[in-house]
């Protein structure tokens, strides 16, 4: 799957160790899983198959980040998210986006942020 960033601050968090390292407040773990996440985007064919993964905690954001979704860093007690918006092959957003629908076929996503549940 092609990944998109939505700034360069961002794309350095989920491309270097130290980067990461420095926005989890030197939690290494946190750094080595948000990279291994990322790893798995990378190695997905669509979207669904990031989807499918239990442990990813793969949902819908509502409010302000509608049409967005979410992947847990590590796990839902660490409270840091993968904010991400799916995006057809012109890397535009779907709209209305039912991931149901879609999910077969995403290719491509953009990574919006970073960031835990409580900012």
């Amino acid at each position: 799957m092609k990944i998109l960033y939505a700034n360069k601050k961002t794309e350095r968090q989920c491309t270097s160790l130290k980067e990461a390292s420095k926005l989890f407040g030197g939690d290494k773990k946190l750094a080595l899983s948000l990279l291994a996440r990322i790893n798995a985007f990378e190695q997905a064919d669509v979207i669904n198959d990031i989807r499918v993964i239990k442990i990813f905690r793969f949902h819908n954001l509502s409010g302000k980040y509608k049409g967005y979704f979410a992947v847990d860093v590590r796990n839902i007690r660490d409270n840091w998210r993968i904010i991400l918006q799916p995006l057809d092959e012109n890397e535009r957003p779907f709209v209305p986006c039912h991931i149901d629908e879609i999910a077969m076929k995403v290719r491509v996503v953009e990574i919006r942020e970073v960031s835990s549940h409580y900012e």
